[in-house]
């Protein structure tokens, strides 16, 4: 287990903010580096090179360690995040963490495909809509999906500004319908120096909630981000 990692930060026990695990204790450990470059990335000092700097080359067996050390030695639940994190070689760490008792979680756009997703606890795949200003390649994704097949902790993730994102959603729902959909109003003020417009996102999410269920869009769960309700644009919460 000699591979380095590009690690961006570790830090919590915090709570889940997104997704499929909403709310739920975690540690995260977040990568650096990532394939895309979203125009409303609120993670850029893990995905921009310029901020490289900043990362950390670390074996699996340090990660292994500042995770036990951040839960007093309590296994727990980990989320890998980034950046992409399916860029990094994380099967030696998920290998080991899963012989200590602490269970994973991941969350990528499927814009790579590795055979150690299989491994996880929870997947999500979270393609990007027009919003992002990135193109998704529908074979790779499909690819994903293939390889977890009808893993039944798998799920899909839109982050939703806008009709275009909207209807994206609805495409990623018909060609997937096999896993279950969030979709989750988008933060439009991501600088992590600024506070979040937590009205806009309110507005934004009543707006989701409201065409979703006009549209008896039945198979749709809508979320909010619940780390920016709580802590606004604040790194590391």
């Amino acid at each position: 287990m000699n591979k380095k990692l590009n690690i961006c930060e570790i830090f919590g026990p915090t709570i889940q903010g997104e997704g499929a695990m909403m709310g739920r204790p975690t540690l995260f450990v977040r990568t650096g580096g990532c394939d895309y470059r979203c125009s409303w990335c609120d993670t850029m000092y893990a995905v921009d090179p310029k901020h490289s700097d900043q990362w950390r080359k670390m074996t699996t067996e340090e990660v292994m360690a500042e995770i036990e050390r951040l839960s007093d030695q309590t296994p727990m639940h980990v989320t890998l995040s980034g950046g992409n994190p399916a860029m990094q070689p994380l099967e030696d760490l998920i290998d080991l963490g899963h012989s200590k008792g602490y269970q994973f979680a991941m969350e990528t756009q499927g814009s790579l495909v590795r055979d150690w997703f299989k491994k996880l606890d929870q997947l999500t795949l979270s393609p990007k809509g027009p919003s992002a200003g990135v193109k998704t390649d529908w074979d790779v994704l499909d690819a994903c999906v293939d390889l977890v097949g009808l893993y039944k902790q798998a799920s899909m993730k839109v982050v939703i500004f806008d009709d275009a994102d909207y209807a994206f959603a609805q495409k990623v729902q018909n060609r997937y319908p096999q896993l279950p959909l969030y979709l989750q109003a988008g933060n439009h003020m991501v600088d992590s120096d600024a506070p979040a417009d937590i009205p806009g996102v309110l507005d934004r999410l009543r707006w989701l909630a409201e065409k979703v269920a006009s549209d008896r869009w039945q198979s749709a769960c809508v979320l909010p981000q619940l780390h920016v309700l709580a802590w606004g644009n604040m790194r590391g919460a």
